[in-house]
């Protein structure tokens, strides 16, 4: 088994949104190429561009937004109620 190195936990705040943006952007834009083109050959020679325009304007809207998101979220979900000791 080949040994990974992880990044250190700093790194989390700007990796969760990378990953999330990648993913995201992915099917959105699978999902938006294929009901405009249908499953053509212009479809694979089609969707990577929309991919790449769609992931270059997610992420830094994630790195932007993600900060309210979390302060919304927290305003309308109720803390994890904590242990009695």
């Amino acid at each position: 088994m080949i040994a990974v190195r992880k990044l250190p936990a700093r790194y989390a705040p700007i990796v969760m949104p990378f990953v999330l943006s990648i993913l995201m952007t992915a099917v959105v834009s699978v999902i938006s190429t294929l009901r405009s083109l249908g499953a053509t050959p212009a479809f694979l020679a089609t969707w990577p561009g929309a991919w790449a325009l769609s992931w270059l304007v997610a992420f830094p809207t994630l790195l932007i937004v993600l900060p309210l998101v979390r302060w919304i979220v927290a305003s309308v979900v109720a803390a994890p109620s904590q242990p009695v000791r």
